[in-house]
């Protein structure tokens, strides 16, 4: 059974848990054990951080699965120094940032490698170039230039 305290936040974040059996469409979830064992690791600040991540950005409703759920814990751990002095500019970062396509494109590499540290390989990419020691440098032979 999965936890009160657990569907609680997921409600309150606006994500409608279904069963196992239905697809999901956007901000729906099959996962809610998952967002469990971040709660359980570490901690309701950060799953409420995760939430915010995909339930209130762009284009994120369908990336509430298990890969997903968990790459954006993975980036909040990762970019806290960036989270720590401008939360909206992460949130931004993710509002600009096809989640889900990419989520896609990690599928292909099932078998090869894990889909998990794939997805945030490709998100901390994007985080780096914006945020990294270079970031006011433009690459010209990258199509995802950013003003």
């Amino acid at each position: 059974m999965t936890n009160t305290a657990v569907l609680a936040l997921l409600s309150e974040y606006g994500i409608e848990v279904i069963g196992k059996s239905a697809y999901p469409r956007p901000g729906q979830t099959r996962a809610p054990e998952t967002v469990g064992r971040i709660l359980r690791r570490f901690g309701e600040d950060h799953v409420r951080m995760v939430l915010s991540t995909l339930a209130e950005t762009a284009n994120n409703g369908l990336c509430m699965d298990e890969v997903g759920f968990w790459a954006a814990s993975d980036m909040i751990r990762a970019c806290s120094s960036i989270i720590e002095n401008d939360a909206t500019a992460f949130l931004e970062l993710f509002d600009a940032t096809p989640v889900g396509e990419l989520q896609l494109v990690t599928r292909d590499l099932s078998g090869i490698v894990h889909q998990r540290p794939a997805l945030v390989g490709m998100l901390y990419e994007r985080a780096y170039r914006r945020f990294g020691p270079n970031a006011g440098q433009l690459d010209l032979l990258d199509d995802r230039r950013q003003a």
